[in-house]
């Protein structure tokens, strides 16, 4: 791993937690900016998430917090206000996720920190964002919570049984995008005006973008989704079907497509039927549809389907466990899976960065240990002295 990625040279003053913020400085750190992680002297709740741990590391941070430099930083102690200070000179960006009014108190909010340095982009995220009515905006971001008010799980799970929320983090890690992308924007903007800015990232906004094509529906047309499973609302035949050893996908996208997937089904007859001729009657006749494919793909196994079914170009996949998915050829042959050398935990491998550029991490670190580049820091980057690093240590400053 190395630093010459494009955003080498970009520093980051990383004041967020948990997941959506680490989860958007470890797409920059992988990209090759200088990542600050400032601990509290306890460290990252996440160091405690599991089990699963290796070698004592949560592998819950260290999935997150790949390329950053740690430093243990007690915000609440009077004496660590001129290593803020400093920090704030150094950076390019400002990344947190308290609840909104915690980093004014913090003395590490917007207005604080962009007096030092009108330069700073300043990223905050949090469950419902810092603009809104209360009690929401005094609120803590929770991503089950949060995917619940923001619709998703009204979309998800078997039509006749209970909601179910995403199998991941999807509000946290769409917020995390969204600060990434926001922070890269407003980057860029400053290179023509010289003016750093607030960026404002809502969990909640973040679910409801995607919503898409569903909120279209209630807003334009008064037609409230509901759940249907694996099937598509608008789409048909578009869902998960039943094989003899598993289930397969399979996605016909258009009238073409559908006369293929007949042909391979020996069910030809039914193109000119006036209740699957077109997408549209498809959707109006979803149970008539799947009731007739249904025990024919039964009596064949997923590969002989996959097989069969993509020879004739109708898309098709099987659902893999996720072991199975991460052994993928496709997924070895991008080199998706990246490693490093961690200090305690030896070896670690995760995913690397997902962003398009053929070298899949920039990053020059491992995920840190706890508090372990505080003094390095300290001295190398922010220029205190050992006088001065002896004194914040021993004010409890540093612990």
């Amino acid at each position: 791993m190395h630093a010459d990625g494009p955003l080498s040279g970009v520093k980051v003053f990383d004041l967020s937690r948990i997941l959506a913020g680490p989860y958007s400085t470890q797409l920059m750190a992988d990209l090759g900016a200088d990542v600050i992680k400032i601990e509290p002297p306890v460290g990252d709740d996440t160091r405690r998430f599991g089990p699963p741990f290796v070698e004592g590391e949560s592998t819950y941070f260290l999935s997150v917090n790949r390329g950053k430099r740690s430093l243990v930083l007690n915000l609440k102690h009077p004496q660590a206000r001129p290593i803020v200070e400093k920090l704030t000179l150094w950076a390019d960006l400002v990344v947190e996720n308290f609840r909104p009014g915690v980093g004014d108190k913090l003395g590490v909010g917007y207005e604080a920190l962009s007096k030092l340095n009108p330069k700073i982009v300043y990223v905050s995220i949090s469950g419902y964002g810092h603009h809104g009515v209360e009690p929401y905006t005094k609120l803590p971001g929770y991503d089950l919570v949060i995917q619940g008010i923001g619709g998703l799980p009204a979309l998800t799970g078997p039509e006749k049984g209970p909601p179910y929320k995403v199998g991941t983090s999807v509000a946290d890690l769409t917020s995390g995008l969204n600060a990434f992308g926001g922070a890269m924007a407003a980057l860029y903007a400053r290179e023509k005006s010289g003016k750093g800015q607030h960026i404002d990232i809502s969990m909640l906004d973040g679910q409801l973008s995607l919503l898409s094509y569903h909120a279209s529906a209630v807003l334009n047309a008064s037609q409230a989704p509901g759940r249907l499973g694996n099937a598509h609302p608008s789409i048909c035949p578009y869902e998960t079907f039943p094989a003899k050893d598993g289930y397969v996908n399979i996605a016909c996208g258009n009238d073409g497509q559908f006369e293929k997937l007949c042909s391979v089904l020996d069910k030809s007859e039914l193109v000119g039927d006036e209740r699957f001729s077109t997408n549209a009657a498809r959707v109006k006749n979803r149970d008539a549809l799947i009731a007739i494919f249904n025990p024919i793909l039964e009596s064949r196994s997923v590969d002989d389907w996959i097989e069969k079914i993509k020879g004739v170009g109708v898309p098709c996949g099987p659902i893999l466990p996720v072991p199975e998915s991460l052994a993928h050829p496709q997924v070895e042959a991008r080199g998706a899976i990246i490693e490093d050398d961690h200090a305690r935990a030896g070896k670690v491998r995760n995913i690397g960065s997902p962003l398009g550029f053929a070298e899949k991490s920039y990053a020059q670190y491992p995920a840190p240990l706890c508090g372990e580049h505080s003094e390095a820091l300290l001295a190398d980057v922010l220029g205190f002295s050992s006088d001065e690093i002896e004194a914040f240590k021993s004010a409890g400053v540093l612990s």
